[in-house]
């Protein structure tokens, strides 16, 4: 036992300084650690370790959400972007609207109102303005107008009770195809009466001796003539009007074959390409010597039997024109009065008309020399169906009528056969 030694707590004398010392040091590691604490809470208020985001822990069990989620996020996209090129073609049309009201504004003066864009994308204004309706110009057509127009269109047609067989089967056609804004402008009772015992929207003008006396008894175009100052009133009620002859037939609803680009859209007398929309046709002078060959340009004319023609400045125009001059030239023909305001320039002593025009498919909107000439004798071509057909090259109307009915409407393919390509 001598050679033990005693632990240091157990010793007596000298070792309590030791003693002392040692829990000094204690308290000062006790105190630091504290300090160091509290900076710590300090500095790091979330902790020296960042927390693993619950969307990376439990994001396997969440991936059936998520792609649902994306499903409907891209459905909406879409719904969105749908809506927004909706709303862009409105803007888009509203921009061209008070581009073209700035433009009639801006006319005669000398100020530029526009800079033109880059080669290649520069075009100019096609559709004109429609004008203010005025319903103060005859309100008892206002409200008949009202109820038949369907978006401010209609067919409308002028008769007498020299055309009443051609008529039945004009409006017999109008609703087998389902075609309900159309109207008949009756120019004696007679057709008055016989369109309300059919059915069939009609209006009586009040009574106008000028007017009156060439509807009772006028011929074909005596009534063809007429219709360029009846329609005036359409036009200024606001409407778009389609004008038919009653030697057409209807096979599928016209109204939805339009472009509404042009003043005036109307159907040719062409009977092709070239005739139809215009070619260059070179005139041969054999005593010019080297310039023996003159070029010029020859398109076939609008027939004023069936056209679309909106309500514009230049519309109206154009109706007050021809009217004008078939009143002051009663021998002159309506079509080719039509024609001639149409598509001549102005030139030294004359103002031309600024009206745009658009010529219709001559396969859609169909004249009897194409029908008769052509389409008959092709394959391809007769299973076509046309918007229309309209027998204005062939004087037997009504027998051909009945014939292009059958033929695309009961099916009988050699209903035409028997006919000649013109008349006899």
């Amino acid at each position: 036992m001598a050679g033990r030694r005693e632990a240091p707590l157990m010793r007596g004398g000298g070792g309590g300084g030791q003693t002392l010392s040692r829990g000094s040091r204690i308290a000062a590691a006790v105190v630091v650690g504290v300090t160091l604490g509290c900076l710590c809470a300090f500095l790091y208020p979330d902790g020296l370790l960042s927390r693993v985001p619950d969307t990376a822990i439990h994001w396997p069990r969440r991936a059936d959400s998520v792609a649902c989620d994306t499903s409907r996020e891209v459905a909406n996209l879409k719904s969105q972007l749908l809506s927004m090129e909706r709303k862009n073609a409105e803007f888009r049309k509203q921009i061209n609207e008070l581009s073209m009201k700035l433009q009639l504004v801006g006319q005669g003066k000398d100020e530029v109102l526009y800079k033109a864009g880059p080669f290649g994308t520069v075009k100019a204004l096609r559709t004109n303005p429609t004008i203010t309706p005025d319903l103060s110009i005859n309100h008892r057509l206002a409200k008949i107008l009202e109820q038949v127009a369907v978006k401010k269109e209609l067919i409308v047609a002028l008769a007498n009770s020299n055309v009443k067989e051609m008529l039945q089967m004009w409006f017999t056609n109008i609703k087998r195809v389902g075609i309900s804004n159309y109207l008949v402008v009756a120019l004696d009772d007679s057709i008055e009466s016989f369109c309300k015992s059919n059915g069939v929207p009609v209006y009586r003008r009040d009574p106008d001796d000028g007017i009156d006396n060439i509807g009772k008894t006028g011929g074909n175009h005596a009534i063809s003539g007429l219709k360029f100052r009846i329609l005036r009133e359409f036009l200024q009620l606001g409407y778009s009007v389609l004008l038919s002859d009653i030697d057409i037939i209807f096979f599928q609803n016209p109204f939805d074959h339009l472009y509404r680009d042009s003043d005036v859209e109307s159907m040719s007398d062409g009977h092709n390409n070239m005739t139809a929309y215009g070619f260059n046709d070179v005139f041969d002078e054999p005593s010019m010597g080297w310039a023996r060959y003159a070029h010029t340009m020859r398109i076939w004319v609008y027939n004023s039997g069936f056209f679309f023609i909106r309500p514009t400045i230049p519309s109206i125009e154009l109706l007050d024109r021809v009217a004008g001059r078939l009143s002051r030239e009663p021998k002159s023909w309506d079509q080719a009065v039509f024609n001639e305001e149409l598509f001549f320039p102005s030139h030294p002593g004359y103002e031309g008309l600024h009206a745009s025009k658009r010529t219709m498919d001559i396969y859609l909107f169909m004249n009897s020399k194409v029908l008769f000439k052509t389409v008959r004798k092709d394959a391809r071509l007769q299973k076509l169906k046309p918007v229309i057909v309209h027998l204005n090259y062939h004087p037997d109307k009504s027998d051909r009528m009945k014939a292009v009915i059958d033929f695309y409407v009961n099916g009988k393919q050699n209903a035409l056969e028997h006919f000649p390509d013109g008349s006899e």
